[in-house]
């Protein structure tokens, strides 16, 4: 169980969002609750994260692919890749034909969540054409999800589109032949510094053999102890609005030098 930083990207400024609120399709929506904007660029952030040492993060690039706001938040990713690459894993609007590029800007991984989850179900066709340009070593796949009907499902494009998959700790392991690690943003949380969603990190905690991240809500050490009790303190975790790199209260020097040995399950 490791921190894993994040950067997280719109309208080409380092931010921390409340989840829910990108909903809508207009980039400049008032409805786009944030929680911080910063005054530096991402290449600070990247310098903070090398120097500490903390690999394995993950940008995301929150504007729609294809608008002027998006390729705004790919410069700005671009900075923190030259800052620190392969450092990040890297996010938003990735498909087979332009992961190649990401991966060449500095990536380590690229993240991928609509691409895969398209149409409401698993684009297989998309999937292998994925793992044919970059290998399933270099891919994240985004299984960030919400409530529905008693169970948590995948959704897409910003968050506001619910997916037929059900976050299940079958799909889980279905899944891991075609990627390399798993991120999950419990988005009913994501940036409200509430607490954790106890049912998501308890699916995550039944994941074996493949890395998963745990991101949403996450207030205090305490919400951190309790995903280590959920995951037998297997599942990595970020951290974002409650952080004081972000305008919250948490210590990010303290928060940066959790690493902790998983629980065996023999």
């Amino acid at each position: 169980m490791r921190f894993r930083p994040c950067i997280d990207i719109h309208n080409g400024k380092v931010k921390q969002i409340v989840g829910g609120s990108l909903e809508t399709g207009d980039e400049k929506s008032p409805d786009v609750k944030e929680n911080f904007v910063s005054d530096v660029d991402a290449s600070f952030y990247a310098a903070l994260y090398r120097n500490r040492g903390l690999a394995g993060g993950h940008i995301i690039l929150l504007n729609k692919y294809g608008t002027d706001e998006y390729e705004a938040d790919k410069i700005q990713a671009g900075l923190a890749l030259k800052e620190y690459p392969g450092g990040f894993q890297l996010g938003g609007g990735i498909t087979a034909d332009n992961a190649v590029e990401m991966l060449k800007l500095g990536a380590s991984h690229v993240i991928v969540t609509s691409y895969v989850f398209a149409d409401g179900n698993i684009n297989y066709d998309n999937l292998k054409k994925l793992n044919k340009a970059v290998g399933r070593e270099r891919i994240v796949l985004d299984m960030s999800c919400r409530m529905r009907g008693g169970g948590y499902y995948i959704v897409t494009d910003r968050w506001k589109n619910f997916t037929k998959q059900r976050l299940t700790e079958e799909l889980l392991d279905s899944l891991s032949e075609y990627c390399d690690e798993y991120l999950v943003h419990a988005v009913d949380v994501e940036g409200y510094q509430h607490g954790i969603e106890a049912g998501v990190a308890g699916i995550l905690g039944g994941c074996d053999g493949i890395t998963a991240t745990y991101a949403g809500g996450i207030a205090s050490l305490k919400d951190i102890e309790q995903l280590g009790e959920l995951g037998s303190n297997r599942i990595d975790f970020t951290v974002g609005s409650a952080l004081d790199i972000f305008g919250g209260d948490l210590s990010f020097e303290e928060i940066s030098s959790i690493n902790i040995t998983p629980v065996s399950r023999k």
